[in-house]
Formats: C-alpha cells, sequence, structure tokens
C-alpha cells in the first residue's frame, strides 16, 4: 500500500491567504459579500465592475511552482503575482449595494456612511398634528341600514311645516331682486347677460337643481327653458306634476363660460342663495340633475353612477341623484335609468304625506 504523502506547506498558505483575503473584505464591506463560483462567470465583462485596485490583493506573494502531492507527483500551476494590477477577476467577490440591486461601479470602493437623522421627533406625515381631517364639514355616516348613505349637514335640518304661499314667494322676490341681480362675488358676474334665480311654486314638494344656467337661460333669465328644460318638461310630467308645480333652480346663477362646469369657488359664491332658497321651499324631496349638482348638495366627491339609485340625505332632506337633462340629449340610453331614478321619487311622494297643511282650514296651498 503507498502511503499517502503529507499536505503540501506551500498549499496550506495558499489557503490562509485566501482565508485572510476574505476576513479582511468582510471587514471592510461587512457580511454584503458575493462570490461568483468558479465557472459561472459569464462571459461579458460587466462595465459596472472596473480594474481591481493593487492595494486590496491578499498579502504575500506566491511562489511560482506549488510544491507536489508527492515526490514526482502533479505540480500545481504557477500561480501570477496578485498585487500587480490586472484586469478584474470576475471570480473574486463583489460587494452589491442592495438599496438599489445594482453593483457599484467600482467592488472595492468603500462604501458611504449611511445618512443620519438629526435628533428629535421626525414628522412622518405632510400634515402636522393638530390638522382637521380630510373630510368636508358637516359630512358624517349614518347609521342606516343601506351602507355608503351620506349625510351631508351644513345646517340644521330643514323642515317643512306650514306654508304660506305668498309669504314665501316674497321671501323668494326679495332675494332675488336685493342680492342675486346685482351679485359681483365671482368671476361669473362679469360675463353674464341676466342673473338666473329660479322659478316654480313657493311651496313646491318636489325642487330640482342642476348646475347652471346655459346661453338661453342666461338670455331669458329663467333655468331650463332650452331643449334641456323641454326634456325636464316631459320628465315632470311623467310624474303626473306641473311645470308650476315643482321649484327649478341652479348651484350657481350665472352662466358659466362655454357652459363649463362650475368651479368650486363659484358654487360656494352662490351657496348661500342656494340655501336660502332651500330653507323657503322647504321642498319634501330634492332631484339633483348631474354630478356637480349632486355633489354641491352631499359635499362627497364621487361619480354620478356611485350616487343614483338612491336616496341620500341634504339636511334633513332626501336627495335623488340622476343624469342632468342636457346629458340625455348627448347620450339616449341613460333615459331608463333616468325613469328607474324618477319612479323612486314618485314612489316616496306617494307613501310621503304632505304636512303643508294651513293651521286654520286643513287645505292645501
Amino acid at each position: 500500500m503507498t502511503g499517502v504523502a503529507p499536505p503540501d506547506p506551500d498549499r496550506r498558505s495558499l489557503v490562509r491567504d485566501v482565508e485572510a483575503y476574505l476576513i479582511g473584505l468582510r471587514a471592510t464591506y461587512g457580511d454584503d459579500v458575493v462570490v461568483d463560483p468558479e465557472g459561472t462567470v459569464p462571459a461579458t465583462p460587466d462595465p459596472n465592475r472596473g480594474p481591481r485596485p493593487a492595494s486590496a490583493a491578499p498579502p504575500g506573494p506566491r511562489a511560482e511552482g506549488r510544491g507536489s502531492v508527492g515526490e514526482g507527483g502533479p505540480r500545481l500551476p504557477a500561480s501570477p503575482d496578485r498585487s500587480a494590477a490586472r484586469p478584474l477577476d470576475r471570480s473574486l467577490p463583489v460587494a452589491r449595494d442592495h438599496s438599489t440591486a445594482r453593483p457599484f461601479a467600482s467592488p472595492l470602493r468603500p462604501l458611504a456612511p449611511p445618512p443620519t437623522c438629526p435628533p428629535g421627533p421626525q414628522q412622518t406625515s405632510f400634515l402636522p398634528s393638530d390638522a382637521p381631517p380630510l373630510v368636508a364639514p358637516g359630512l358624517r355616516r349614518t347609521g342606516a341600514a343601506e351602507p355608503g348613505v351620506v349625510d351631508f349637514r351644513p345646517g340644521p335640518d330643514i323642515v317643512r311645516g306650514p306654508c304660506r304661499p305668498e309669504v314665501r314667494a316674497e321671501t323668494l322676490r326679495a332675494l332675488d331682486e336685493t342680492e342675486v341681480r346685482g351679485c359681483t362675488k365671482c368671476r361669473l358676474s362679469q360675463a353674464r347677460t341676466r342673473t338666473v334665480f329660479g322659478v316654480g311654486h313657493s311651496c313646491a314638494r318636489v325642487m330640482f337643481i342642476g348646475e347652471g344656467p346655459g346661453a338661453e337661460e342666461d338670455r331669458t333669465g329663467e333655468p331650463f327653458v332650452g331643449r334641456a328644460g323641454q326634456l325636464l318638461d316631459r320628465i315632470i310630467s311623467s310624474m303626473n306634476l306641473r311645470r308650476a308645480e315643482v321649484y327649478i333652480a341652479n348651484t350657481v346663477k350665472c352662466r358659466p363660460p362655454e357652459n363649463r362646469t362650475p368651479y368650486p369657488d363659484e358654487m360656494e359664491a352662490c351657496g348661500p342663495y342656494l340655501r336660502t332658497q332651500l330653507e323657503t321651499v322647504c321642498p319634501q324631496v330634492i332631484v339633483a340633475l348631474g354630478r356637480p349638482a349632486a355633489q354641491c348638495l352631499l359635499g362627497v366627491n364621487a361619480s354620478l353612477g356611485e350616487l343614483r339609485g338612491r336616496f341620500h340625505r341634504h339636511r334633513g332632506i332626501p336627495v335623488m341623484v340622476t343624469y342632468h337633462p342636457a346629458y340625455l340629449l348627448r347620450n339616449p340610453d341613460a333615459k331608463k335609468s333616468t325613469w328607474d331614478d324618477v319612479k323612486l321619487v314618485m314612489r316616496f311622494l306617494a307613501a310621503t304625506p304632505d304636512p303643508l297643511l294651513l293651521p286654520d282650514d286643513g287645505s292645501r296651498c
């Protein structure tokens, strides 16, 4: 049996040098060191890896001819001097930045220290600690059985009490003549021809609220008199009502340029006028025509499709949201959905008695 030759001391020296080299890398870069196993190096060079600096070579020169396993045994290949600068061997360890998952341009460059935060409390939000909640004032979720119903309460509930048509009509007339016609609160007053206040019965059970006047309304001073107004008249007739028995108004009283959607500050400027109209007429139900009117009454930023098909509340008054007649002229397919909304309003009126009874003789106004 042939005896086994003792290990070559030069081989043990090479292993120790490699271990010392890896320990030095770990001391410099920590445990974040990746080594490409031998035989797995891609053929194409990595442009992000530059030449290896000579100062990072493991200490000590390498002998030209490594010792043999036995006398006359196979000899290890000669190892070049690693202290000399040469192109980077892809089998060398490379430090990687896992924060961006990309290697550094120079693999052996010392890592920059992490940024330090100054002492004291750190801001974790763009809002101050005492910021109000991100909801419109007056919004609250109700405990109703139907989920998602939102009550917008900018004031106390409007109670529909005894009706004196002449008193309420005088209140509306005074508001129109003394405040609305001379209003210059917003930019809409600069290009208007006439203000468009509202028309209808001062004790109407149903109040239609649209977006804003159009060109024909700006010329005549009456809401919904163009093609959209004619379609609204047919909707009212389908409810077994007449135009003179309902009240019609808009969120703004002046025509927006090019019939655009009123801006929030413009609706806010006209808000007191619409609020007075609602408090004076005290309708039993409100029909919001279009998304701007619905958002103005409910104080929510939601699409019309999310709002229609069910009742909401504005200061205690049920609100049904449906499509604007001008939209129906452009999209006739939406008329069926509008008719479904109108039928819900009709069922509500049929099931809810009108409390507007005069206290003296009990007759309706």
